[in-house]
Formats: structure tokens, C-alpha cells, sequence
């Protein structure tokens, strides 16, 4: 995207997609609701706390982007605002239920994000969320989303957004991934072994004392 969006706007435009579909009723949203929306506790990462002021001058921001529209009804002297990503990239409901769990709780893996997105749309197995991700991977000419590297200890990979420029992560030797990994293990061994040794000699002084009661 030119230009890229910075970590507010994301989050703006994230909390819009999502109160399209989860609270219909309250949609297109109010500056108050849009700034509860950002700042809400649960299914965010970051939680964040931003003013009305910030989250004013980031709606005036995404409106030049062509990414976030003003809505004036006749009944309501309350300035409303939807967004409009889906009409400006031509993102389908699958890609849009995406592209807001990427933007509202960070790098996520394909079995999150199809759990993460049942309220936006109900994906009916992992291979549709693949499909989707894949899609988003290949548009041109720039992709949305980027599939990361698997971590260290984790059997699976997470996909990230790349509405905000390329996402910045380790990449380590994979000799020193396997050793860092191998330790990690021994290190855990060796705890157990430990614990194990002290309960062993704890029923061992508590048999003693058991048996002395008869001599």
C-alpha cells in the first residue's frame, strides 16, 4: 500500500471492519464509539489507550487515504464514519475477516485466525483460511499479509499484515535455533530430575522416622 499506515491507523481501520459486522446496529460508529472500539480490553494486541484528539486526526488521516468515509444522517447531529478498505483494494469477506484479526491482535497463526474471525465470517475449515492467506500473499502488485518464519518451539507458522511496510523479525541460524531449542529441553530435564531427587530424599527421612517408631 503507498503509503503504508502507521500503528494508529491500523488500528482504526481495524476497529471499523469489526464493529461493521459484530455491532451492526451502532454502524457506521461515532468518534466516542470509535475511540471506545480501539481502547476496548478484549480480542486487541496492544491494548491501547488513545484520545479522542488522536483518533480524530487519524480518521482525517485515513480519509485522504481514501480508506475511511464521514457519514451525515438527517436524524443525528453526530458525525459518523465507516470505512470503505474492501471497495479501494477490492478485498472479498473472507479477505476483509483477515486482514482485521491481522490488524487488531498482531502475527496469528491459520487456526487462530479461523477462530478469531467467526464473527466477521464463518470459515469452514483450515484449508478456506489458507486459501484466503495465499490469496492475500500473492496480490499484486504488493501483498497484504507475509507468512513469517516458524519460532523456535512453535509447531506452527502465523501470518502478519504488511498494510504498515515489512515486518521485522528474528531470523536465527537454524544450528543455533536447534541448539537454543535442545537446551531449552535439557534445561527443563534437569528441573524435573531435581524435583524428583528432593521428593525422593523427602520419603526417605519421612520412612526413617516412620520405622524408628517401632525399634
Amino acid at each position: 500500500m503507498d503509503p503504508l499506515l502507521n500503528e494508529t491507523e491500523v488500528r482504526v481501520l481495524g476497529s471499523l471492519i469489526e464493529k461493521e459486522t459484530t455491532t451492526p446496529d451502532y454502524y457506521p460508529l461515532s468518534l466516542n464509539a470509535l475511540t471506545n472500539a480501539c481502547n476496548q480490553l478484549s480480542n486487541r494486541n496492544p491494548v491501547v489507550h488513545f484520545e479522542e484528539e488522536t483518533v480524530a486526526r487519524t480518521i482525517e488521516s485515513l480519509r485522504k487515504k481514501n480508506l475511511v468515509h464521514m457519514v451525515h444522517k438527517d436524524d443525528s447531529r453526530v458525525m459518523k464514519y465507516r470505512h470503505v478498505l474492501a471497495e479501494t483494494m477490492g478485498l472479498d469477506t473472507r479477505e476483509i475477516a483477515v486482514m482485521s484479526i491481522l490488524m487488531l491482535r498482531g502475527p496469528q497463526t491459520v487456526g487462530e485466525i479461523r477462530t478469531r474471525t467467526n464473527r466477521i465470517h464463518d470459515f469452514q475449515n483450515l484449508e478456506e483460511v489458507e486459501t484466503t492467506l495465499n490469496a492475500l500473499i500473492a496480490r499484486q502488485p504488493s501483498a497484504l499479509v507475509v507468512r513469517l518464519p516458524r519460532q523456535t518451539g512453535h509447531k506452527e507458522v502465523r501470518y502478519a499484515h504488511l498494510l504498515s511496510g515489512e515486518v521485522a523479525f528474528d531470523n536465527p541460524d537454524p544450528s543455533l535455533s536447534r541448539a537454543q531449542a535442545d537446551s531449552e529441553r535439557i534445561g527443563k530435564l534437569e528441573e524435573i530430575t531435581e524435583e524428583l531427587r528432593k521428593e525422593l530424599e523427602d520419603l526417605r527421612t519421612r520412612f526413617e522416622q516412620f520405622r524408628k517408631q517401632f525399634e
